[in-house]
């Protein structure tokens, strides 16, 4: 089969009599009712679960090894290569598999708030609450005139098949899941997995080749821009606060996960959130709690049998309770989402082994060997079998979507950073006096002190002292936070304790560094640990 056929097979089942075009949210909580797809709870949301894959099923996911893409690609365990012959097969049974179906849903939107550089995207649903995911996650179109200037073939189509089981002997696949991500064709083919949470993190991987081929920084991270219209971006693993951070009743939220760096400034590349929400509340995080109502969708969350209130704390289904919601459902934001070019960037990190500071400034070199790092770690009691932190490394805070070579992003950061002469802070929100189990977690007060103070340009010129240890430059003086706090081996009781612990985190770092063989030797030199 070829292109022009893959097309064809497309288009027949896009413009079937059984399909329907952007529907409304109304019009598609109706359908998920309708349907017995999901319920509605007493905020008005829609619940659905997603059986068995509560998670993205990263060993199923694949990029096609195509001609134009081939040399491109940084193939490995993250972007495990499938012949086209493999993926037009499946697609062909897929698009047999949607045309039996009664009723078909197509989202027409975008991604990419800078209309300059939008991707054209297309999301065909077999179930109608994933067509109300995509659109409240991906850029909705808002007047008719942006749908006439819809190009069909410069869009990226996304298929989504939940009820098609892939046979691995068969089909060549891994399991009865599959992601797969045709670049030439430009199409991800989704089957056997009901996690929508598949179709959005496949739509940033398309965007992390893309741009970057136009030199745009595609990065993991959110963005938040202040009252004199000074932009920050925070970048951090789950569980380092990225999500409270950023979320400033001071200042307007850009975007929460996604975005693009052009000549131009910051943009978000989606519409909407998909925020976790196991334990959530309003006290803790009011914006996201009065986020979820009528038009979002929580996923595997528990409610009430009767009430339909949702019980956050309950993870019967899964740690990874979900909601998705417009980024309009948040009060304080830019319209369009996007700004200026970025005056600080916080790398966030939670420190288990309590020994990096909990606020240090970065040098270019330092910001791109943290960022080719993307650290932080995992405690004791959450995984069977972990009984001390952890240290868990994610290339460019993001290494399960990055298509291309790690340093690629990280080249073009550096870039940026001294084209904007950027200020590159690295912040630890995880363990003071002592390691997780003998010292204590870092207090949100200091935290926010030490990012307040970073935002507002207090730390610009403030004398700092280096870390003997990992090189890093630590403001003496911060603001509203103890000046002992400031530096690690002042708040442990035992100052050998505190260097073992700290060498090895150390020794650690340049272990996982190893893996970068194209790195320039200023960033290996000057940018990690100096012991």
């Amino acid at each position: 089969m070829n292109k022009v056929d893959v097309s064809n097979e497309l288009t027949h089942l896009v413009n079937g009599t059984n399909t329907y075009h952007n529907l409304s949210v109304p019009q598609l909580v109706e359908k998920v009712l309708e349907r017995k797809e999901g319920v509605l709870t007493a905020s008005g949301a829609v619940r659905a679960t997603t059986g068995k894959y509560t998670g993205r099923s990263p060993k199923d996911k694949f990029i096609v090894e195509e001609a134009s893409i081939k040399d491109k690609i940084d193939w490995g365990t993250v972007n495990q290569p499938i012949s086209e012959e493999v993926f037009e097969k499946l697609y062909v049974k897929v698009i047999e598999h949607l045309k039996k179906k009664n009723e078909i849903f197509v989202f027409k939107g975008f991604a990419g708030a800078d209309v300059r550089y939008r991707l054209p995207i297309q999301v065909v649903n077999e179930f109608a609450w994933h067509n109300l995911f995509a659109h409240q996650l991906f850029i909705r179109p808002e007047t008719d005139n942006d749908l006439e200037n819809y190009d069909t073939k410069e869009a990226f189509t996304i298929v989504s098949a939940p009820t098609f089981k892939a046979d691995p002997s068969v089909d060549g696949t891994n399991s009865e899941a599959f992601i797969m991500l045709s670049f030439e064709k430009r199409i991800v083919l989704i089957g056997g997995t009901e996690y929508a949470g598949e179709m959005k993190k496949s739509i940033f991987s398309v965007m992390n080749f893309l741009l970057p081929e136009n030199n745009i920084l595609s990065m993991h991270c959110s963005a938040n821009v202040g009252q004199e219209g000074d932009v920050a971006l925070f970048f951090g693993l789950s569980g380092t606060g990225k999500t409270t951070l950023s979320a400033d009743p001071k200042r307007r939220l850009i975007g929460d996960d996604e975005h693009g760096w052009s000549n131009s400034g910051v943009f978000n590349i989606e519409g909407g959130c998909y925020a976790k929400c196991i334990g959530l509340s309003r006290e803790k995080e009011p914006q996201i709690f009065d986020a979820i109502r009528f038009g979002s969708v929580l996923e595997n969350v528990v409610l009430d049998d009767e009430s339909r209130v949702p019980d956050y704390d309950n993870a019967f289904f899964t740690e990874n309770t979900r909601a998705a919601y417009p980024i309009e459902a948040i009060d304080n934001i830019v319209k369009p989402s996007l700004a200026g070019h970025p005056n600080t960037i916080i790398f966030l990190t939670a420190d288990a082994f309590g020994v990096l500071p909990p606020i240090s400034k970065l040098t270019k070199e330092q910001a791109m060997y943290h960022f080719l790092s993307g650290y932080t770690s995992k405690l004791a009691g959450t995984e069977r079998g972990i009984t001390s932190p952890q240290t868990t490394f994610s290339t460019c805070f993001g290494s399960p979507f990055l298509p291309l070579q790690a340093t690629r992003y990280a080249e073009m950061l550096g870039q940026k950073i001294d084209e904007h002469n950027v200020q590159v802070f690295l912040v630890n929100t995880g363990w003071t006096g002592g390691e997780y189990g003998v010292g204590s977690r870092m207090k949100l007060s200091y935290t926010r002190a030490m990012v307040q103070a970073a935002l507002e340009g207090e730390l610009e010129n403030v004398e700092t002292i280096q870390d003997n240890v990992f090189g890093l430059h630590i403001p003496l003086q911060v603001p509203g936070v103890p000046d002992e706090v400031l530096q690690p081996v002042k708040t442990w009781d035992n100052e050998d304790a505190y260097y073992k612990k700290a060498k090895e985190l150390a020794e650690a770092f340049k272990d996982n560094f190893k893996k970068f063989s194209n790195v320039s030797e200023a960033i290996v030199k000057q940018g990690g640990p100096i012991v």
